[in-house]
């Protein structure tokens, strides 16, 4: 049957469909985490992600016998290619069952689109942002998914090698086994960083005054530090404020370490949050009517996995040990929950310093995921 491809309206009816699509593809799937339906709608609306400022961006989908095959969305971030001197066209959010003729269909559409735009390269699977998620998984197909990570099948990578992608950055990710008690060469770097340089950790059991204190710095701190990194977008103000929203309600305080200097200036914070994979799962992507029962027990109840979701150190203190001042704030904490094993999520393949702080751990590298370009 000939394949359809037809662009998605952004509106929640017609994105809502876009975004179930991507998760029944994976019905059944033992590893695949979904994503919460309401969220990547948003994400994908103009009129809810402040990153439309910035951002141009279109969807679409393939239907063979009027049934979904596919998905992609084209995304222009605007900034980002000012900021590199690229006209580079981001694909994302993509979904495709293994035939070659929707795949192509798939992305002869965008690269079109991104063609018309005046675009001469294509990359990806990248986000608005670096709150987005990014880069397809090329191993590790067996094994269970975070929140903050894409899963897909293997024959993805087969098909992007096979219309010429080539690769333009990798990740790796560990499953790091959380010890019994901290590292004891930890707790002496820690203790002879936060002497030097005056620093102390500050920990909060009210959400609205770490907002209050630290919400906007920690974002901004983010920006500073993430700002070499591959593809990074910097966060607008407006983006922010989203984010501080749309994230301090699931955080476990206990498990976010700030660290500021003598005059209470933030310089370094992770943010880590037990892991919601297999509440997530049972949700099916839905709040309602019982997904939030099971978010809510994943935030409070045993779990054994916690995951690593950022963590931003201020540049002139990098590589001087704070990382250590940090893990060793948290160490106790993971231990006293019962958690048994950290995601480190994304981490670009070649950031040796990132890598270098879990060298007091036991890890195996158990994922590792691909950005893919090639020009128009």
């Amino acid at each position: 049957m000939a394949i359809e491809i037809r662009k998605i309206n952004p509106t929640k009816s017609d994105l809502r469909k876009y975004v179930k699509f991507g998760i029944d593809l994976y019905n059944e799937n033992p590893y695949f985490v979904p994503p919460l339906i309401f969220d990547e709608v948003d994400t994908l609306h103009p009129d809810k992600n402040p990153a439309f400022e910035f951002c141009q961006a279109q969807s679409f989908m393939a239907f063979r016998d009027g049934k979904p095959v596919g998905r992609i969305t084209g995304i222009i971030n605007n900034k980002v290619n000012e900021k590199t001197g690229e006209k580079s066209l981001r694909f994302g959010f993509t979904d495709f069952i293994d035939d070659k003729d929707v795949v192509d269909a798939l992305f002869n559409e965008v690269e079109k689109w991104g063609r018309q735009q005046g675009m001469t390269s294509i990359v990806g699977p990248m986000g608005f942002s670096d709150m987005d998620h990014e880069g397809m998984l090329i191993d590790g197909f067996e094994e269970l998914g975070t929140m903050a990570t894409i899963y897909n099948y293997p024959y993805y990578p087969k098909h992007m090698e096979r219309m010429g992608f080539v690769k333009d950055a990798e990740w790796v990710e560990y499953r790091i086994t959380i010890p019994d008690c901290v590292p004891e060469k930890y707790l002496r770097i820690a203790d002879i960083v936060q002497k030097k340089y005056n620093l102390r950790v500050k920990k909060y059991t009210n959400r609205k005054k770490l907002k209050d204190e630290y919400g906007l710095a920690l974002f901004e701190l983010i920006n500073e530090a993430y700002d070499g990194l591959y593809g990074y977008s910097p966060l607008t103000p407006k983006q922010i404020n989203h984010y501080i929203d749309m994230y301090l309600g699931i955080l476990r305080l206990d498990c976010v370490c700030v660290i500021v200097d003598s005059e209470d200036k933030l310089i370094g914070v992770g943010i880590s949050i037990p892991s919601f994979s297999r509440a997530l799962q049972k949700s099916k992507g839905r709040l309602l009517p019982f997904g939030w029962w099971h978010i809510l027990r994943a935030l409070k109840a045993k779990n054994d996995i916690v995951d690593l979701m950022l963590i931003a150190i201020k540049p002139e203190y990098q590589s001087k040990g704070v990382n250590a001042l940090l893990f060793s704030d948290l160490l106790p904490t993971y231990i006293k929950n019962g958690y048994k094993w950290a995601e480190s999520n994304l981490e670009l393949e070649d950031n040796a310093s990132v890598q270098l702080q879990w060298q007091y751990f036991d890890r195996r590298l158990h994922r590792r995921r691909r950005a893919y370009r090639k020009p128009l």
